[in-house]
């Protein structure tokens, strides 16, 4: 029964090392490029660098309501 199941990690292991064998790479400079061009593109659209407009601020304090 242990070699059995001892056989059958070693499988799932086997395929495991293959599925990440056949993950595609790029080297560390070219995703940093990547990158830098995708913030610069999208920098425009950045709520932490351009800050959120007032009326559509989802975060603001609510109003308070006073019956009168």
């Amino acid at each position: 029964m242990s070699s059995n199941s001892n056989l059958t990690n070693m499988r799932r292991l086997v395929e495991q090392l293959r599925l990440e064998a056949s993950v595609e790479r790029i080297k560390v400079s070219q995703a940093a490029a990547e990158l830098q061009q995708y913030c610069l593109q999208n920098a425009t659209k950045d709520a932490l660098l351009v800050g959120v407009p007032t009326g559509s601020n989802p975060f603001r304090e609510p109003r308070s309501c006073s019956l009168l």
